[in-house]
């Protein structure tokens, strides 16, 4: 059960019981925010800064969301496991067969899932009684614009009255019928982390963010994977660049693409292992699937046609972009569930827009831009524009390249792979963009986004001094090589 939330005056706890006392039918809340993910969390948390009454209604056991239980943190921890548990880091050195542990079972993988998790939600919870956010178990259903009824485990309902609202329910994994889901060789992604196991081979059906982070993680493993995506491309808001670099770097450890290809049919063979069709008539026999081709917005359950709103065809809600209000002028989504870029850190910082529109508290303009990260193996994070959007504005513009292994940190650590990519306006000499693929790429990006978003130029990064020796000397390289193709004046 939940910790008890609610403070007194003092700041105190009113009780250690971890046990909450469910509102009755008179509780009202200034606002009430379902779902306890990153944006809504964000939102509850600036709403209570600003001395409103809050509820969090969460439909798990305990708070954090899909983003603790399911995705975010989940799939990053497991991401970080298998790289110390095999060695990855080290194998620039050591050669390919290195690894810190020989045998990695899924139980390896799930002890650090559960330490981690336990920690985020420790975490959380603390956050919310420290602020005075009251949470409640179970799952919550328009009745009008302004109540709610929240079903609790044990069936209990209870009417909830708020003066305003927020949607912040996250996605689920999409589960289409023609893919025989058994929860033991045919996974979604949610199925995945519940009980990781270590496969001998994989097929990935879905070439998104999702799709690429497992896809690339069980290969550092060294599993057998093959990635299926019905698109002839993927991840088509990162530069084609270092799009074009990953794919060969993945091809060169013995993954097996396969783009412009749909799946026809998915089944089991005698032995038990899963037979993957293709429309161009070939046959993938694997251990596991993994089907990650898409999420849907979890509002299926939430009555939304009882206070005015509508979804799409993926279950996502439709909001002002800068306020994130719907067009029920008391209720606002922000998160996964209103669809792209769907990432963590841009949740929280719609939840936290939302709430202070909510309560015209004051609102400063968000970034122009803001980073992206893909936990792959290798990671790739990127900001700004890219080279083909500079094109596409017919901006004059010329790039910087840096790889890793010309800097000393990067030949410290090994790293024969990674590099770094610039891109500066000729006219302005501004930064416009920063794409990197590789080791710290999702730490190492924003020093960019601060130049970036404070209208730095190339100067910058030629005239300032980096610690030395490290990974971020690549700024430089990449600067100058930059300037070294510029015209002069």
């Amino acid at each position: 059960m939940y910790r008890s939330t609610e403070l007194d005056k003092t700041g105190a706890a009113e009780t250690a019981d971890r046990a909450i006392a469910a509102p009755n039918e008179t509780d009202a809340y200034d606002l009430v925010v379902i779902g306890s993910g990153p944006a809504g969390r964000r939102a509850a948390v600036q709403a209570a800064k600003a001395g409103k009454t809050v509820l969090v209604v969460e439909g798990r056991r305990r708070v954090g969301g899909v983003s603790v239980h399911t995705g975010t943190i989940p799939s990053k921890t497991l991401r970080e496991t298998v790289l110390n548990l095999t060695g990855w880091r080290e194998r620039g050195f050591y050669g390919r067969s290195y690894r810190v542990k020989k045998e990695i079972a899924g139980s390896d993988l799930d002890t650090r899932l559960g330490k981690t998790l336990e920690h985020e939600v420790d975490v959380l919870e603390h956050q919310f009684q420290r602020n005075g956010v009251r949470t409640m178990e179970g799952f919550a259903r328009f009745v009008d614009p302004h109540h709610v009824v929240v079903t609790a485990p044990d069936s209990s309902e209870t009417v909830v009255a708020g003066d305003r609202f927020l949607i912040a329910v996250g996605t689920n994994p999409f589960r289409p019928d023609y893919i025989p889901f058994d929860a033991t060789s045919v996974l979604d992604s949610d199925m995945l982390i519940e009980s990781p196991r270590v496969p001998r081979s994989l097929v990935v059906i879905g070439a998104g963010v999702i799709g690429i982070e497992y896809a690339t993680i069980f290969s550092a493993l060294d599993v057998q994977v093959t990635l299926v995506e019905p698109r002839r491309s993927f991840l088509d808001f990162i530069d084609r660049e270092i799009i074009d670099e990953f794919v060969h770097q993945l091809r060169d450890r013995g993954m097996t693409i396969r783009l412009g290809t749909e799946v026809t049919g998915v089944a089991k063979d005698a032995s038990g292992h899963v037979v993957t069709t293709l429309a161009d008539r070939r046959s993938i026999r694997s251990e596991m699937l993994l089907f990650a081709a898409g999420r849907v917005g979890a509002t299926a359950n939430l009555g939304l046609e009882n206070c005015g709103l509508a979804v799409d065809g993926r279950g996502r809600i439709k909001v002002d972009p800068h306020t994130h209000q719907t067009e029920v002028p008391h209720i606002y989504a922000a998160g996964d569930v209103i669809g792209f870029p769907s990432l963590a850190s841009t949740s929280m910082e719609q939840g936290r827009i939302a709430a202070c529109h909510a309560f015209g508290l004051p609102m400063p303009p968000a970034p122009v831009y803001f980073p992206y990260g893909i936990y792959a193996v290798p990671e790739i994070s990127t900001v700004g524009l890219s080279e083909e959007e500079v094109r596409a504005k017919k901006i004059p513009y010329e790039c910087g390249i840096a790889r890793f292994r010309e800097t000393s940190r990067g030949h410290i650590m090994g790293l024969d792979s990674g590099l770094m990519k610039m891109i500066f306006s000729l006219r302005t000499r501004r930064l416009l963009g920063v794409h990197i693929l590789g080791e710290g790429a999702t730490e190492l990006i924003h020093i960019g986004q601060a130049v970036l978003n404070l209208k730095g130029t190339i100067d910058y990064f030629i005239e300032n001094t980096f610690n030395y020796p490290t990974l971020a000397e690549a700024y430089k390289i990449a600067a100058l090589d930059a300037w070294n193709r510029m015209p002069r004046a």
